[in-house]
């Protein structure tokens, strides 16, 4: 269950490592799309003749493309993420309602002796 915000005491917070791992592979799976798009890419044959038929000679491209495209979209990623997290130990969460991040130690299950 997600803490409530320590700034506006909302009860919409967002676990920022989740979002922080969905946002990697989704940037990843965009940026390989569109690289091997790109890479692979021919302006001159129409739309039907491109779809209908895909060279192996261009496999090896596309690959290329995928991947350095792939490489871009998680570094974009892990900039963005980088610049949201605040610093310090604990869990990262990030307030839907106004915007503050925060992190919170985790509860410890068992009483100290």
């Amino acid at each position: 269950m997600s803490p409530p915000c320590l700034n506006c005491a909302a009860a919409c917070t967002l676990n920022l490592e989740t979002a922080q791992r969905i946002g990697t592979v989704c940037s990843r799976l965009v940026g390989g799309a569109i690289g091997a798009w790109r890479a692979s890419y021919t302006p001159t044959s129409p739309l039907s003749d491109a779809s209908s038929r895909f060279p192996l000679a261009k496999l090896p491209a596309a690959v290329m493309g995928a991947v350095s495209g792939s490489q871009a979209g998680s570094r974009v990623a892990t900039i963005f993420f980088t610049q949201k997290l605040p610093l310090g130990e604990g869990v990262p969460w990030l307030c839907i309602s106004c915007g503050h991040a925060f992190r919170q130690l985790p509860h410890s299950f068992t009483s100290p002796r």
